[in-house]
């Protein structure tokens, strides 16, 4: 059984490798395929706390991750890493607590639109050229 040594929590490996494997966007019935598995097999592994080292590995190999991420994975602390760790540089976020915008949004509107419409432009013109060499 794997233990985390800073807060002594136990680390469920089973349920990191259904949180990986839904990350990827894999089903278990898709990495049962490519391990040569029975889907009901995918769903054992991910139901024990601890894994064999040789199942984990071959299962991290087709998740293509660490072994060390399912064995050592805590949700928890990750969560708590993030909410103690973040910060927003992105006034948009902020807008909230400081309301005054340093832009007029409808001036930077007009540019996109301006950088659109000369977009358009010279692919009309390019068409215009292609049409004119295969005449």
């Amino acid at each position: 059984m794997t233990i985390d040594k800073t807060t002594s929590r136990k680390i469920h490996q089973g349920r990191n490798i259904k949180r990986f494997r839904e990350i990827l966007g894999i089903k278990q019935e898709t990495l049962a395929f490519d391990m040569g598995v029975s889907q009901s097999s995918i769903s054992d592994y991910e139901s024990k706390e601890t894994l064999d080292d040789k199942v984990l590995e071959k299962i991290a190999g087709f998740l293509k991750v660490p072994t060390e991420a399912i064995k050592n994975f805590d949700e928890e602390q990750a969560v708590n890493i993030i909410a103690n760790t973040f910060t927003s540089n992105d006034t948009s976020t902020l807008n909230a607590i400081n309301p005054h915008c340093t832009f007029n949004p409808v001036d930077k509107v007009m540019e996109l639109f301006e950088r659109l419409l000369e977009s358009e432009k010279e692919k009309t013109q390019l068409m215009k050229d292609i049409l004119d060499k295969m005449k």
